[in-house]
């Protein structure tokens, strides 16, 4: 493929075939100088829907949402091992001009000159309308409010057209931080409203497939696993003007062909390349790679804990220690993750997360586990994986496949595709796969609360339900809210504790957010989200 065939008509679908791309086109050359304006991405999947509160709204529809909406309050940036890192604990106004915290409630002056990209004016109506269908709408985006102590409508109040105020259901640090998480974007309510039915009040299927923000950006054209374009909003009000104007995002499944456009310079950036490539890229010094650990993230095995044979504990073990941790680090993962197993057997436990495990592969007392738990012969099941991450997921699972066979354990590989994941996934009838979770707030209880409380958010996706863990984790967010150091230590480690006795899901590694961009991009930042933001990006 040459670069005329990359760059050729818009109307082209993009076929991925084994000698290259054909592809919708970017430019002209008598675009030459818009060019530099514009952002060519290139992924392995693409989003499945444009709005937040959708439900099943895959990773990539992150991406999105971001780019596109608004929220009151954003994070400011920081500086870690030399990549623009967003702050945990420092916020700013992103619509608000103004955030005065009281005792139990926190008031938000909205800036007068923002609008949507429609023109309409942002008003404080428009968020609570917004906050309101956060809490309401019901899966993830309102157990996400719900993480927040963010969980009533009733919590969110018109004080004037450019003044809204949300009062606290209880003191929780996370309250403030949530609202600066992708779910609490703000929505053109009129626009939105007028697009809703009876049967669809809160205008999901309207947002699913067009953007009703302020964001910098607006979707001008999407294309399910092709494309999506975005043009710049120029009257934005959230920060700085960006530089950029335009950003194409293709998805191309193949890993070669991605690799091959960004060696050719036909594409800018990508960021779900095979670690291999990774590594070989940055070797060769063409490109610029940038490498961070997931804040508060753990690829992990999960297991269907409410039904046989996983609700064994014995299996669960068994699992544990037949794992081949090692080979998944070198083969899979070509050493960009950080381990989270093989602790030393006198390790203590840190108020901290994540932390690694004490298992490390051993097969022999994989089988004995086994056989104790009453499967001498072994057994038979599926194992599962998002194939819109498949570069890692698959090896992963072909390594995991071939030692559980050597302790009689027969596994069926179900490759499940990028847009259907996060559904199925949610349905909690998965026996095993493999999933990543990464919290938005970077604090353990947090992680714990999504991922082990008996509530069975949708990110408890083993069905685990412990009252010792339940216990655990409220009362570490309470000692968090009032101070009490010590109260909170100890709850820390006693649910880390619980979750590796337990063993629901194994860790296996703290994946790395891997990008691969062009010599002449500039203004990479990491976020929570893990997910590009458009915003700073430059073009040199």
């Amino acid at each position: 493929m040459n670069r005329r065939e990359f760059m050729k008509s818009a109307s082209v679908t993009a076929v991925a075939s084994g000698t290259g791309v054909a592809a919708p086109a970017v430019f002209s050359s008598a675009q030459a100088q818009a060019r530099n304006e514009t952002l060519l991405i290139v992924s392995e999947s693409g989003p499945n829907n444009l709005d937040i509160h959708g439900v099943g709204t895959n990773v990539p529809g992150y991406e999105a949402n971001w780019n596109t909406y608004d929220r009151l309050i954003t994070h400011e940036m920081t500086e870690k091992d030399g990549v623009r890192y967003y702050d945990r604990d420092k916020l700013k106004g992103e619509l608000a001009e103004d955030m005065n915290i009281g005792d139990m409630s926190v008031t938000f002056k909205l800036k007068k000159n923002a609008t949507f990209q429609d023109g309409s004016p942002v008003t404080a109506k428009d968020v609570k309308w917004s906050l309101d269908r956060a809490v309401s709408v019901g899966g993830f985006p309102t157990f996400q409010m719900k993480a927040g102590s963010l969980e009533k409508p009733e919590q969110f109040v018109v004080v004037d057209d450019h003044t809204v105020r949300v009062d606290f259901l209880r003191k929780d640090r996370l309250t403030i931080p949530d609202l600066a998480v992708i779910v609490p974007c703000v929505i053109n309510s009129g626009l939105v409203q007028k697009n809703a039915t009876e049967k669809d009040p809160w205008g999901l299927e309207y947002t699913k497939q067009n953007t009703a923000g302020s964001g910098a950006y607006r979707v001008t054209k999407w294309t399910p696993g092709t494309e999506v374009i975005f043009e710049r909003f120029d009257d934005w009000k959230g920060g700085p003007l960006p530089k950029i104007k335009r950003v194409i995002w293709r998805m191309v499944p193949s890993a070669g062909n991605r690799r091959a456009l960004l060696e050719r310079g036909d594409a800018d950036i990508s960021y779900d390349l095979p670690n291999k490539d990774f590594v070989e890229l940055k070797q060769s010094g063409k490109l610029n790679i940038v490498s961070v650990p997931y804040s508060n993230g753990v690829q992990y095995i999960g297991m269907n804990v409410k039904n046989p044979p996983f609700d064994n504990l014995k299996v669960r073990q068994a699992i544990a220690y037949a794992i081949p941790y090692q080979k998944i680090m070198d083969a899979a993962l070509f050493g960009l993750a950080k381990p989270m197993f093989g602790a030393p057997a006198d390790t203590q436990t840190q108020v901290a997360w994540p932390q690694p495990t004490k298992f490390v592969t051993d097969l022999a007392k994989a089988k004995q586990l086994l056989a104790e738990a009453g499967y001498p012969d072994g057994l038979e099941t599926t194992l599962s994986f998002d194939l819109g991450f498949a570069g890692v997921n698959e090896p992963l699972c072909v390594l995991l496949q071939e030692n559980l066979a050597q302790i009689g354990i027969k596994t069926t590989i179900n490759k499940i595709p990028g847009a259907n994941w996060r559904t199925e996934l949610t349905k909690k009838v998965l026996p095993l796969y493999t999933n990543v979770f990464s919290g938005w707030l970077d604090y353990p209880e947090y992680f714990f609360f999504w991922c082990y409380h008996g509530n069975n958010s949708i990110f408890n996706t083993m069905s685990y339900q412990s009252q010792a863990m339940d216990a655990f984790i409220d009362a570490a967010r309470t000692a968090a809210a009032t101070g009490d150091k010590a109260a909170y230590d100890s709850n820390v480690k006693g649910m880390v504790d619980l979750a590796f006795a337990d063993v629901p899901r194994i860790p296996l590694y703290q994946p790395y957010v891997n990008v691969a961009m062009q010599k002449n991009i500039t203004g990479y930042e990491y976020w929570f989200h893990r997910r590009l933001d458009y915003r700073a990006f430059q073009k040199g």
